[in-house]
């Protein structure tokens, strides 16, 4: 499959889908997900008139929905409780209910299809929540003089749990909580660790993954760095802010950092960054003696402005390596002007709240990584994988910032791709994962 979806026609159709399935499902999911099976409660929620509408039919819709939720919830409460709790736990019985927990969040992800009947009507994409000029200026208008405080570590790192392990299929397997640096955000993250087996002390990186992407939440994502782990790498995924475990009632993963622009990303980037800082503390305790950062898409995005406000870490904080896979060097050119940020509507949706393109611009611009300053690690210790034909992440900007930073020729994987074919074809061309195997292990 992978032989015949790496081609830009995949990116087409991906997109295509997303615009026309995945996005309006999605917004009619987390409707029902707060509904509480009432058809009323449910319309009112998306928004969406009741004209037109077979109620009888959204009732059904919403029973198997509301079924899915509570099993699901109910078996997280059990996971919970067998993977952080304080009783002990045989693995097999870990195994099977990290199974169970795995199995019910799909099935319940996947009763998004029992709402296709309503994809005739106006179904919104997102549900926009455009913040106040007013709100943002005080929450964020001194960064625009001084950046520095919004992404600085905490000054005491909070407290890590460890799960439980189980084996996985390129290692050990367990997971980190602990309660998020970002007042904003006030929330409990969660982070999926990778251990490689048979490797002391291994260096670390902490991937994360792109927008409305939920990788402990669905099965059969395409993981472009699953085979870091088989290479002796540590990975640790963390759950972005408003994703999976961390998702708004009533919303998608993901859907608050596009209907709350620009504050959503501001939230979301600080936060996130914020919370790095913690792994990257943790990492190192646990005997990394190297450290990196890196993502896919939304992940790349935030990567480049770690590699940015990191100079101003304290040394044992500052990542050393980086992986980026589709990425902009601009952060408005895929939060505005990209093509999802198109199919969101995310700039008209600014506009409409009162929102001038210059003052969207002055804010967004504050998650950019500073092109003439060098990036914390060095360039030599960064890899790079651009699509030539990536609309989403658009590639240009991305190309010059690894030029503004000397990035070296042989850690750039300029492939003739789209947004969506450079993962697919990550799975038959590790290439780029074996360079940055080489510069994880080089001098250890």
């Amino acid at each position: 499959m992978g032989l015949l979806l790496a081609y830009p026609w995949f990116d087409r159709i991906s997109l295509w889908g997303l615009t026309h399935y995945f996005f309006p499902l999605s917004r009619l999911w987390a409707a029902a997900t707060v509904s509480n099976g009432v058809p009323e409660q449910f319309l009112a929620s998306i928004p969406l008139s009741a004209e037109g509408i077979d109620m009888d039919r959204v009732q059904k819709a919403l029973f198997p929905t509301e079924a899915a939720r509570t099993t699901a919830a109910a078996v997280n409460t059990a996971w919970e409780d067998a993977f952080f709790g304080a009783t002990p736990r045989h693995t097999e019985e870990l195994v099977a209910i990290e199974t169970a927990r795995r199995d019910r969040q799909h099935a319940l992800n996947r009763t998004r299809w029992n709402f296709r009947f309503l994809l005739n009507h106006s179904i919104p994409i997102i549900q926009p929540q455009t913040p106040s000029i007013e709100e943002v200026v005080e929450l964020y208008g001194a960064a625009l003089q001084d950046r520095q405080p919004v992404f600085a570590p905490p000054e005491t790192m909070p407290g890590i749990e460890v799960s439980r392990k189980v084996p996985g299929s390129a290692g050990t397997e367990y997971w980190l909580r602990f309660a998020s640096p970002s007042q904003r955000l006030g929330d409990t993250v969660y982070a999926h660790v990778y251990e490689p087996e048979g490797v002391k002390n291994p260096p670390t990186i902490i991937f994360a993954h792109g927008i409305c992407v939920e990788f402990d939440h669905w099965h059969g994502l395409v993981d472009e760095v699953d085979e870091l782990c088989r290479m002796g790498i540590r990975v640790i995924r963390p759950e972005a802010p408003w994703h999976g475990r961390r998702r708004n009632p009533g919303h998608f993963s993901g859907e608050t950092i596009v209907s709350r622009s620009p504050l959503g990303p501001l939230d979301a980037f600080s936060g996130a960054l914020r919370e790095w800082s913690v792994l990257i503390d943790w990492a190192h305790n646990r005997g990394s003696k190297r450290v990196a950062i890196g993502g896919s898409s939304l992940g790349a995005l935030m990567s480049l402005l770690c590699a940015d406000v990191a100079r101003d870490w304290p040394q044992y904080l500052r990542p050393q390596a980086m992986l980026l896979i589709t990425h902009s060097g601009h952060q408005q050119d895929a939060l505005l002007h990209g093509a999802l940020a198109k199919v969101w509507k995310s700039h008209d949706s600014l506009i409409a709240g009162g929102w001038t393109s210059e003052l969207t611009g002055q804010y967004i611009s504050l998650l950019n990584p500073d092109w003439d300053l060098p990036p914390v690690m060095e360039p030599r210790n960064i890899v790079s994988v651009l699509g030539q034909y990536d609309h989403v992440t658009p590639f240009e900007s991305g190309l010059e910032l690894m030029d503004a930073w000397q990035v070296p020729a042989a850690n750039r994987f300029l492939w003739k791709r789209g947004h969506f074919s450079v993962p697919m074809t990550m799975i038959r061309n590790n290439e780029p994962l074996h360079k940055f195997r080489e510069i994880m292990f080089a001098n250890l």
